[in-house]
């Protein structure tokens, strides 16, 4: 894709100096350039806004200013009937490159169809983006890419007002607020996309949205979503939802017994969801008031789906933790350790023994990989230019959990909006969010299942980000743009 015409716009309406890195960034800023490219064989032309805008206070003053890129698609009139997709990363603290520059935008990574680095670094066309269907947004909350706290008053700004659950959606609803007003775009449908944390995020802003700035959305996609109430439950009820991501991850491996080794994926994860949910479940609720015959047999069985050796999950009384999963799966085969968010990455310890990795290979990957193409990107191509250091992951611990009811606020949501629909993508060999915790979450948000219509859950052959491997990254894009296609109301009003 190269420039075809190049408008550089800058505005400053005033500057601060960013304590942490002592440079002078603009508060208020925007750089447009001008670009085509081609998506599923035609060809589209499309503007690309990078900047920075404020977050105000209540005086009206700002206190800080969030990095963004915006696309918008130039051969089309009516931008009231053309959708925007906002998109976020998650951590908390990660900036929004990842999804950025190898899933949804204009430009994915120079990476090879499995996800993994090559050199020379940098970007190609990416021609299964949605820009065809809907405009992107990416926005990156403060710390995070070229995003900062504003000190007020020669003294660092609360950062309670940024870093916590309930926070975070706050200020980011009302920063959307201000974009929306600004890009003139109040009557499009709109969507939210957020990614591992960030799924937290947007089911918070789906209600935040509706109920403090009157803005309603057609659609929610959770990708890899983190649903903390799950992941931060007693055993039988985290362990167990876990469990089917160990039976994917051990069939990738080859390491299953042969009867499922022998099976596709899809065959014989039913199995071990069964399994897991009917079986180990209620097995693990009993906790220690358990026979040891009884325990054996279990072990036996969670082995025969994990790849597992029947003792060290005994070791553990069938509570076997993932980070023990990620050491021990290959420990006795090949000597690697495997990826926490992607379980296809290997990795080398210092020693094989040990109870979990030294490091995520997966992450180490990843980074190699976007960080070069990130930084060049957004200079070279974009024309955004600052000495600020782009931030993949940024300081904003301590992070508050408190209050968390984001699970909550997106039925919520759903129940005060019929328009809007949620869509799950994860992978099946992501061990940090899991997809059966996925289905979990989906099957949570509504107890009534009166919404159950407008939920859906989709599944790919990869990790934590399935976009990164070729055949994903397309089927995502489809299953994404379908999505939202679908979403569209079509002239039916909102009602039940």
């Amino acid at each position: 894709m190269k420039n075809i015409g190049l408008v550089v716009l800058v505005t400053f309406l005033s500057t601060f100096n960013a304590l942490s890195q002592n440079r002078e960034i603009a508060v208020d800023t925007t750089v447009v350039t001008s670009h085509s490219t081609t998506i599923n064989g035609s060809k589209i032309t499309y503007s690309a806004t990078t900047g920075t805008q404020p977050v105000w206070d209540e005086k009206g003053e700002p206190t800080a200013t969030l990095f963004y890129t915006y696309y918008k698609r130039t051969d089309v009139e009516n931008t009231a009937n053309r959708p925007l997709l906002i998109s976020f990363n998650g951590g908390p603290g990660s900036a929004s490159v990842w999804m950025h520059v190898a899933y949804t935008g204009p430009k994915i990574l120079n990476i090879d169809d499995e996800g993994y680095p090559i050199q020379p670094y940098g970007t190609k066309e990416n021609p299964y983006s949605v820009l065809d269907v809907a405009d992107i947004v990416f926005v990156n909350p403060v710390n995070t890419a070229y995003s900062r706290t504003i000190p007020a008053t020669g003294k660092e700004v609360e950062k309670e007002k940024f870093f916590g659950v309930n926070a975070d959606i706050d200020y980011l609803a009302e920063w959307l607020n201000t974009f929306v007003t600004r890009t003139q775009r109040w009557n499009s449908p709109k969507f939210l996309i957020g990614e591992s944390y960030g799924g937290t995020r947007v089911s918070g802003l789906a209600l935040a949205l509706q109920e403090k700035q009157w803005m309603y959305l057609n659609g929610v996609i959770l990708v890899s979503p983190a649903d903390y109430k799950a992941m931060n439950s007693d055993s039988p009820l985290s362990t167990a939802i876990n469990f089917p991501y160990f039976t994917a991850a051990a069939w990738h491996h080859g390491v299953l017994p042969e009867a499922l080794q022998n099976k596709d994926l899809l065959e014989i994860l039913p199995e071990s969801e069964e399994f897991a949910i009917n079986t180990l479940m209620p097995a693990l609720a009993k906790g220690g008031f358990f026979s040891q015959e009884d325990k054996e047999k279990l072990a036996e069985k969670m082995a025969y789906y994990s790849g597992l050796s029947t003792s060290s999950i005994l070791q553990h009384n069938l509570d076997v933790p993932t980070s023990f999963f990620w050491k021990e799966l290959l420990r006795d085969k090949k000597g690697y350790t495997i990826g926490r968010l992607d379980s296809r990455y290997l990795g080398i310890d210092r020693i094989e023994a040990g109870s979990s990795p030294d490091y995520s290979p997966e992450l180490t990957s990843w980074l190699h990989a976007f960080t070069p193409a990130i930084n060049s990107y957004i200079r070279e191509e974009l024309n955004f230019q600052t000495d600020i250091k782009y931030n993949m992951f940024g300081p904003v611990r301590p992070w508050s959990f408190e209050n968390n009811n984001t699970r909550e606020d997106l039925r919520q949501a759903m129940a005060e909006n019929p328009y809007l629909n949620v869509m799950f993508q994860t992978g099946y060999y992501d061990g940090g969010t899991t997809y059966f915790n996925s289905k979990y979450t989906m099957w949570q948000i509504d107890p009534s299942g009166k919404m159950q219509s407008r939920l859906s859950f989709k599944g790919y052959r990869s990790g934590h980000m399935m976009y990164l491997r070729k055949d994903d990254l397309k089927t995502a894009n489809e299953d994404l743009r379908d999505f939202i296609i679908n979403s569209l109301p079509k002239g039916k009003p909102a009602k039940y």
